[in-house]
């Protein structure tokens, strides 16, 4: 089995995973709460909290569901055609489009299927916030920040190199003539 093959199906059973757990811890809230209700599990920080979602992951821009129903879509089909134009070496970032993809297509099954997206995950710190989100926000939030840190470490990597290259010149042999120049 060729190693892109492998990426491929690397990419698709991690996102089914993040989707098949998201939608199943959904379906078990939906059956087994009420639209509203709470159970505190570490009062008062945390708490699961069945509520129903039409904005943006954590509950941002309430309105615009059908745009990030398209959004959802859009984006996965972009990390799909940027998928094969990453380097061998970038694992993370393979590892977090799988999450984004997973997370992105649980939201959007949700708004096809609910006309909003399941949310149950509520954090709380009294007076400053209170958000309830679900396992696909966060599959989200996890495969961007893997993203970023695999960028980043591969921008310090490229950065290593420049300055090993740049030192090598500076750190090679003279040639024959520099040297007669040098010693005269």
């Amino acid at each position: 089995m060729s190693l892109k093959l492998r990426h491929w199906i690397f990419l698709i059973i991690i996102a089914s995973l993040v989707l098949a757990v998201d939608q199943i811890s959904k379906n078990i809230i939906q059956h087994n709460m009420y639209l509203g209700q709470s159970i505190e599990i570490i009062n008062p920080v945390f708490a699961i909290t069945y509520s129903e979602n039409s904005g943006a992951s954590f509950g941002f821009l309430p309105q615009a569901g059908d745009i990030f129903l398209v959004l959802a879509f859009t984006i996965v089909i972009g990390l799909f055609i940027f998928f094969p134009r990453i380097p061998q070496s970038a694992v993370l970032t393979r590892i977090g489009i799988a999450l984004v993809c997973g997370g992105a297509l649980g939201n959007a099954i949700d708004r096809l299927a609910h006309g909003a997206v399941i949310d149950f995950i509520h954090y709380q710190i009294p007076g400053v916030v209170s958000n309830v989100s679900n396992l696909a926000d966060h599959a989200i939030v996890i495969g961007v920040i893997l993203i970023l840190i695999d960028s980043w470490r591969s921008e310090g990597k490229k950065k290593e190199a420049k300055l090993a290259e740049a030192s090598a010149i500076i750190d090679a042999p003279e040639t024959p003539e520099e040297q007669e120049k040098t010693a005269l």
